[in-house]
């Protein structure tokens, strides 16, 4: 008969399983790694005491755009190439807005949102290069074209207006966003929510969430990720097909994402 002393586990040959069999951790062994909690896509950062420039803000985009962000209680501050034309049109806006020439508008705003016509796109760009360095850009221009079957997307040797932006602003944090936005219904002062989505490209997700934030300010309107500059040109020209539904329509059609 084999004694009680002799019974010990064979399969365990340093006797350190305890009662179930199972060996205990080694408390000195490093712990797994605990995977971080993915990070909602909506928690957005505070965006309210930034300074809005718009380039271009006497065109009818750019002034929309500056009434909605102001009315919003953002301060804004627009550009033209003539500080007095500038001057006359944030007059005319009002709620707070101030006017500039286009080089004074990007020194003083932290984003800097570009609504110049195309054919001035790259002239005005590259004028601007020092006093855009370190800043947020926002590029919403539109390369199109125009004949007698209508509107048509063109694309810059870049690739988009978004990447053209980016290559002549080395220095600066280049986004594209707020295409698909009607001037119209922008500068409708009767409207007091804008009902539609913008698509917000960019390379890093802080800058692109900085945008979102800021289309989200505008009621009614939220900022949706739409992936890197290298998918600008897609998004850019889309405006041409809601030119041929407006006409086709008599409305001014804006974008919804489902499902998000």
């Amino acid at each position: 008969m084999t004694s009680s002393s002799d019974s010990s586990d064979s399969s365990d040959p340093t006797g350190t399983s305890d009662s179930t069999g199972t060996t205990p951790a080694d408390p000195a062994a490093p712990a797994a790694p605990v995977k971080a909690a993915a990070k909602d896509p909506w928690d957005l950062p505070d965006v309210s005491g930034l300074v809005v420039g718009v380039l271009g803000g006497t065109g009818d985009q750019g002034r929309g755009l500056a009434y909605r962000f102001a009315k919003a209680g953002q301060r804004v501050v627009i550009g033209s190439r003539a500080a007095d034309r500038a001057r006359e049109a944030a007059d005319g806006i009002g709620h707070g807005v101030e006017g500039a020439d286009n080089a004074e508008c990007a020194r003083r705003s932290d984003i800097v949102i570009v609504a110049v016509p195309w054919d001035a796109h790259a002239k005005t760009l590259e004028s601007l290069r020092e006093e855009l360095t370190g800043k947020l850009v926002v590029d919403c221009v539109n390369p199109l074209g125009f004949d007698k079957k209508g509107a048509y997307a063109l694309k810059p040797e870049e690739g988009s207006a978004a990447e053209q932006a980016a290559a002549l602003l080395p220095g600066s944090r280049v986004t594209a966003a707020f295409h698909h936005l009607s001037a119209v219904l922008l500068q409708d002062t009767s409207l007091a929510e804008i009902d539609t989505d913008v698509m917000v490209l960019g390379e890093e997700r802080a800058d692109v969430e900085t945008v979102q934030a800021l289309a989200g300010r505008i009621p009614g309107m939220r900022g949706v990720f739409a992936g890197r500059l290298r998918n600008a040109h897609q998004v850019e020209s889309l405006v041409a097909n809601l030119i041929s539904v407006n006409r086709r329509y008599k409305a001014h059609a804006g974008l919804r994402v489902t499902d998000i």
